[in-house]
């Protein structure tokens, strides 16, 4: 499999060879949207709480006597079917969301996520990708000189000068290769990997 790759001015290099395993897979949308629905309920967190019908603010009297009245018989006001009660099946604090995504499932997406990137021709490789200074605005011109605005950038080892000038660009995000979640390769137009990074993609997932 080859790979197109650029210079940081944007200008069209020689192709780098990749694994087919890992970058030539059949697009399989079921295991794709499964992983990344996956890594959406695993980022949840439990924090919802409602309360039933022990828990609301309530009186133990009872609202009217049984019988007579000619409405329905009722012995609290905390009942569910009140307004103000309490709620039949309340959600808890301690709530599990999580879906679990076998290994191999895992890698398969990833690689699957890889290899459509590369036939929509959204991802590039570069040598290396390192700035001299910090600076957001330098960092932007580049970006602009190699025709990218919504790019997720991966590189073997986070550069500082990179990160701090990255972290300001809402439409830019930085990573290392295993902090790359199959949501950010998906959302981001385009993704450059530098050499290393793309030598650690193929020792982790093909």
């Amino acid at each position: 499999m080859e790979l197109k790759s650029v210079n940081l001015k944007g200008e069209a290099q020689a192709v780098v060879a990749a694994s087919d395993s890992l970058f030539g897979r059949e697009f399989n949308e079921a295991l794709v949207h499964q992983v990344v629905t996956a890594y959406f309920a695993n980022a949840r967190s439990g924090n919802r709480a409602q309360k039933d019908r022990t828990d609301v603010k309530h009186t133990t009297k009872k609202p009217w006597r049984q019988k007579g009245t000619g409405r329905a018989r009722a012995g609290m006001s905390s009942s569910p079917l009140w307004r103000g009660g309490g709620k039949t099946f309340p959600n808890s604090p301690d709530e599990n969301f999580s879906q679990k995504v076998n290994r191999k499932m895992y890698r398969a997406g990833i690689a699957t996520i890889l290899s459509q990137l590369v036939r929509e021709d959204r991802l590039v490789v570069v040598d290396s990708f390192v700035l001299d200074a910090p600076k957001t605005k330098a960092f932007a011109q580049k970006l602009a000189e190699m025709q990218l605005d919504n790019v997720l950038i991966v590189t073997k080892e986070l550069d500082e000068n990179l990160y701090l000038a990255s972290r300001n660009l809402p439409h830019v995000l930085v990573l290392e290769p295993a902090q790359a979640d199959p949501v950010s390769l998906v959302r981001f137009k385009k993704v450059v990997l530098t050499r290393e990074a793309l030598q650690a993609f193929e020792e982790m997932f093909a």
